[in-house]
């Protein structure tokens, strides 16, 4: 995850990538923050078809990607492990680049080179849904030795009437820094939808990681003893989340700056 997911911070950024604006910290110069785009593919198994079926598809994909000397791509799947009949589908994959029109022309490569490779994702599973998403970094997560697997949590986020993202960017902040403070490894994005929906019943998806079940639990637990009350301190009133989707993730191609 790293570079690649160590996405800055941008606001109003619901229709667009390239919206840019001042984060200002204390006795610190103002820094220039823009989004960064990231693509997901929501799949579900052919009959007869499983994750070997994948693994087979994603080592043609990588072999492709070295082909093609790209190096500024990462990708992971994810596996639902508490979700409900609403997720339907048997695994996502997500795709990022640092920039938007890196992450076009990887897709135009793939487009122009990438059929045979693409019959062997196809073969495997059914993609019902691509859609892009601008993602932006609240809480960076520290760097891991090893993070071939994690653990992802998604929650859908409504922004309460009269408020605006801008009136939220300090909070999100500011609870990334309380969770850290309290044990928390757990890296914070948000993402606004982009391209490929149009029916979104949500503002941005509000998504953290942790690098084990267990983090998770600690993290589960802190909120349960004295982290809700925080969280009602910065959320009361302006923001509204349903309960997170939480999923195995796995790395499958790391971009050149993200190892």
């Amino acid at each position: 995850m790293k570079r690649l997911l160590s996405i800055l911070v941008s606001s109003a950024l619901m229709m667009s990538y390239g919206v840019v604006i001042a984060d200002s910290h204390e006795g610190d110069a103002e820094e220039a923050n823009v989004a960064s785009p990231m693509e997901m593919y929501s799949c579900t198994y052919n009959d007869g078809k499983g994750p070997a079926d994948l693994d087979a598809a994603t080592e043609k994909f990588n072999a492709w990607a070295d082909k093609q000397k790209i190096d500024d791509y990462s990708a992971w799947t994810l596996v639902p492990f508490y979700s409900s009949a609403e997720q339907e589908f048997d695994v996502l994959w997500f795709g990022a680049s640092d920039k938007a029109k890196a992450l076009g022309r990887v897709q135009d490569k793939w487009l122009a080179t990438g059929s045979k490779e693409a019959e062997a994702f196809a073969d495997a599973m059914t993609c019902d849904t691509h859609a892009a998403f601008a993602v932006l970094m609240m809480k960076q997560p520290p760097q891991n030795e090893d993070d071939s697997n994690f653990i992802v949590t998604f929650s859908d986020c409504e922004i309460a009437e009269g408020m605006t993202f801008d009136d939220l960017y300090m909070p999100i902040k500011e609870w990334g820094e309380y969770k850290a403070e309290n044990g928390s490894s757990a890296g914070h994005w948000v993402f606004f939808p982009s391209y490929g929906g149009g029916n979104e019943d949500y503002d941005f998806k509000w998504v953290s990681t942790a690098d084990s079940f267990e983090s998770l639990g600690a993290n589960w637990d802190q909120f349960s003893e004295s982290g809700w009350e925080k969280a009602n301190e910065l959320f009361r009133g302006k923001l509204s989340c349903d309960s997170s989707r939480v999923y195995v993730a796995t790395t499958r191609r790391s971009a050149a700056d993200d190892e």
